[in-house]
């Protein structure tokens, strides 16, 4: 069996609203369970998400969760995702659906190395990189 790296983010609360604006950005098939369905369903914060799964295929396999009922207020840092590759016309579709409601850091432009790069924070503060490769400088 291959290994292969998949990001886990984690939020504060909006994990299921976070996945699915992902599941729109990336398409694929989402997957959520709740800490209720492993646990009681009656206990305070039993609808969070405690799992959820992203599948877009070749290009993206995303997971993230709530932080368990009973966490401390701190969310770990989630760090920066990076796409890219040569499909400009899904690089940029993927970019502008990021950076919607969010905040360009740096816009997507052609760069001195010859690809298309730039950087945003989408709405739940998540760090994003997209590169579009290009023919070279």
């Amino acid at each position: 069996m291959a290994a292969r790296l998949n990001p886990y983010l984690m939020f504060d609360g909006r994990a299921r609203e976070a996945m699915e604006f992902y599941h729109g950005v990336f398409g694929g098939e989402l997957s959520i369970s709740t800490f209720g369905e492993y646990g009681d369903p009656s206990a305070e914060g039993a609808d969070g998400v405690m799992h959820a799964q992203l599948d877009a295929g070749e290009l993206v396999v995303l997971m993230g969760s709530d932080l368990p009922p009973g966490t401390g207020p701190d969310l770990p840092a989630n760090g920066t995702l990076s796409l890219s590759g040569d499909d400009a016309a899904a690089l940029r579709g993927y970019w502008d659906r990021l950076a919607a409601d969010g905040t360009v850091t740096m816009p997507l432009e052609k760069q001195m190395w010859g690809d298309e790069y730039g950087q945003c924070t989408d709405r739940f503060g998540v760090s994003w990189m997209v590169n579009i490769a290009g023919s070279g400088a």
